[in-house]
């Protein structure tokens, strides 16, 4: 199995001119993001794919068949997939608190003030937010009267004791639909956010007819008290033990989170999507790993290799969060070692078997598409090549390349755009609709 093809094009009002084609970035030329080759054009990629652009250049990876690889080299491939949920969720239930009970399901209320961290964003009415364009953008129905015909939720679910198992659930659908069960698509903030910070996203699905979810993570929104409850929590679990605030705890929710939405009259159980940008985009995609319910997975920004960055000193960009820990484990500077240990003890499993490239592959065959940006120092592509070929393999043994595709868009960082959230829109309606 070789990895997918790559593709270029200009944005199709240009398309004509084709000294506008630029080259592909110096990693990939140099074959630092695969072992084998990249093709280069400017049309359409074979096999279906379309290189997505308007305004700035996109690459896109399309899985492809060729010579397969030993199914020996992919440890949690096909049925093992299950082995592999069943040894997170052996790892998720470690922490708890208390054995698990039924789902409560309690009546919550709107956020005036949403509770932003990290101190880059102030506090914001949700009757008067400023929305970046990217999810301002998405697809909309445009219809009379919108806001009137919206239905908005607001839910505390109880998945564990303790504050941090409850879990506030914002949700917006339309108050009159012709289907009797819609699917439904979670959406996840990044960090220091919130849910109400994707409301644009949720209204913009909601009046296309989904029934449009986003959560609180762990320490996050209404499950913070300060501006540093976060970071407090990362410190807290590096000197503990006992909570799993960077990724696991969240996945947890998750997990709950589907009991509910599949038990929904409204809800289609079989056409549950979920999105998240950035850290929502990890949530997704290792909550989608561990839980199947999860039909159509879009992460955005978020698909990284964990041990492949500690292994090849390219962990800086996203240690920023842990770097008060490295005086703690007898450091005066974080380094490899620090990040090592810090990924150990708060996501055990992160940098092994839980990195994505076992999990990505136990995504299969649901429809998964990852988009990253070809610049992003938090998601290098150069970590996606085990990734993408492991993957490939994986759908290409059930006989549905066409469900999984990698998007990078071209001279782009760690940073959500326009095109993206296009992409992902389509995406669903390709497979949810």
């Amino acid at each position: 199995m070789v990895l997918s093809s790559l593709a270029w094009a200009p944005p199709a009002s240009c398309r004509q001119h084709e000294s506008h084609v630029p080259k592909p970035p110096a990693q990939l030329r140099r074959g630092g993001c695969s072992p084998r080759s990249w093709s280069y054009k400017s049309s359409p990629v074979a096999g279906g794919g379309v290189v997505l652009g308007r305004r700035r250049w996109r690459m896109e990876v399309v899985a492809t068949a060729a010579a397969a690889a030993p199914t020996s080299a992919l440890p949690f491939a096909g049925d093992d997939a299950s082995e592999l949920r069943a040894e997170f969720l052996r790892v998720l239930r470690s922490r708890r608190k208390t054995a698990e009970g039924d789902l409560v399901v309690m009546k919550g209320e709107p956020v005036a003030e949403p509770m932003y961290q990290g101190g880059h964003l102030p506090a914001r009415s949700i009757l008067s937010p400023s929305f970046p364009f990217a999810m301002e953008s998405c697809p909309k129905e445009e219809m009379e009267d919108f806001q009137d015909k919206l239905k908005e939720e607001n839910l505390i679910l109880i998945t564990e004791e303790g504050e941090q198992g409850r879990l506030p659930v914002l949700i917006l659908s339309l108050k009159e639909s012709e289907e009797k069960k819609r699917p439904a698509i979670v959406f996840l903030h990044s960090s220091y956010k919130t849910k109400e910070w994707v409301r644009p996203l949720l209204e913009a699905y909601a009046s296309r007819g989904y029934i449009a979810v986003a959560i609180d993570a762990r320490y996050h929104g209404q499950r913070a008290s300060s501006v540093t409850t976060y970071i407090d929590a990362l410190i807290s679990a590096w000197k503990n033990g006992d909570t799993m605030p960077f990724l696991f705890d969240t996945v947890w929710d998750l997990i709950k989170l589907g009991d509910y939405l599949s038990q929904r009259e409204d809800v289609d159980p079989a056409r549950i999507g979920i999105t998240g940008e950035s850290l929502g985009g990890m949530h997704a995609w290792l909550a989608a790993a561990a839980d199947t319910r999860y039909s159509v997975v879009v992460p955005i920004i978020g698909v990284q290799g964990f041990g492949w960055a500690v292994d090849n000193d390219r962990w800086q960009a996203r240690a920023n969060s842990i770097r008060s820990l490295s005086k703690d484990i007898g450091k005066s500077e974080i380094d490899k070692e620090v990040v090592q240990k810090v990924w150990d003890r708060i996501a055990p499993g992160l940098t092994s078997r839980f990195d994505s490239a076992h999990t990505i592959p136990a995504i299969a065959p649901r429809p998964l598409l990852i988009i990253n940006g070809a610049e992003d120092p938090r998601c290098p592509l150069a970590g996606l090549s085990d990734v993408v070929s492991r993957a490939t393999e994986a759908y290409e043994r059930a006989d549905l390349l066409e469900n999984f595709k990698l998007i990078a868009e071209y001279e782009i960082g760690h940073q959500m755009t326009p095109d993206m959230v296009k992409a992902a829109s389509d995406w669903f309606d390709q497979f949810l609709k």
